[in-house]
């Protein structure tokens, strides 16, 4: 399965979510993949603690030159071999293999021509039949990531492949609105994918929203501020909640919510176990949304929904 994500703006969360997401995938045993399709900021290696290439490989064979056809064949980093964060340095028992495709470090962004769609489809379809789960973090906006990504998953090649669309937002009134344009504005997903030969349905019905970094107003320390604030708060909630549904990034198309967490706005991060039970540094909470939110990526019934 193919999951690409996408957000109309920076700092959504959508790259450190992403990660948390396929890491969760990996410890109950799939084997995840994770594409740093960000060209202009290919910053994924950070998310998992690989410091060699932090911003990108300087290898000669990341997906810049791959996709520009100047390399045979991507780097491939095993995280767990490769990370030097201590909890992971040691795979644990019955996890899957997680693996990296960094970018490259000074790569930026490039238009997209014939030879590099031939290109990226070799790449989904060899590490679709190789992998459980392949997570694309795209650019964010309307970037060639995402233009490559709708162009190859139109090709003939690729319909035998499931593909999913997580477009992630923060809860504010701004980025619902650009999550909103992303998928359904004029020259968003939804109308790009026609314009590539997609089917408009299948395409809307494989995609869904990410709420991320939303404050609880009926938890601390939310919960205790004064009660005009709280007041306030849960007026601005409830707006947004009305503006969602307006904008057709409702409740019924959503498919995770995370909470506010200190650990992820301070230090992007992958959260473990360890960081919720014995360091006690991130919040109970935003480990069960991560759980629930990689649960749900292959749950028919989620999809199901409209």
């Amino acid at each position: 399965m193919l999951v690409f994500a996408a957000s109309d703006k920076g700092g959504t969360g959508r790259s450190v979510t992403s990660a948390n997401v396929a890491f969760r995938r990996a410890l109950a045993g799939d084997d995840v993949c994770y594409l740093d399709f960000d060209f202009g900021s290919p910053t994924a290696a950070a998310l998992f603690g690989i410091r060699s290439a932090v911003g990108g490989t300087d290898h000669h064979g990341g997906l810049h030159s791959y996709l520009q056809g100047k390399a045979d064949v991507p780097v491939r980093l095993d995280v767990w071999a490769h990370t030097e964060h201590e909890v992971l340095r040691l795979q644990p028992a019955a996890s899957g293999n997680l693996v990296l495709l960094p970018g490259e470090r000074n790569g930026g962004e490039f238009a997209l021509v014939k030879d590099m769609v031939s290109r990226c489809i070799d790449l989904f379809l060899r590490l679709d039949s190789e992998f459980d789960v392949v997570m694309v973090d795209l650019s964010a906006g309307r970037s060639y990531a995402v233009e490559m990504a709708l162009e190859v998953t139109a090709r003939p090649e690729l319909q035998g492949v499931e593909a999913r669309w997580l477009v992630y937002h923060r809860w504010t009134r701004q980025h619902v609105i650009a999550a909103s344009g992303l998928a359904f504005g004029p020259r968003g997903i939804l109308a790009g994918g026609y314009a590539r030969g997609h089917d408009v349905e299948k395409l809307r019905g494989s995609l869904r929203f990410v709420r991320v970094a939303v404050p609880d107003p009926e938890t601390p320390p939310w919960s205790r501020v004064p009660a005009t604030q709280s007041a306030w708060m849960r007026k601005c909630d409830q707006d947004l909640d009305r503006l969602a549904a307006d904008c057709g990034v409702g409740y019924t198309a959503v498919i995770g919510s995370v909470p506010l967490e200190p650990v992820l706005q301070w230090r992007e991060q992958l959260i473990t176990d360890e960081d919720v039970l014995s360091s006690r540094i991130a919040n109970l909470g935003t480990l069960q949304a991560l759980q629930d939110l990689a649960e749900k990526l292959t749950d028919e019934d989620t999809w199901r929904m409209s």
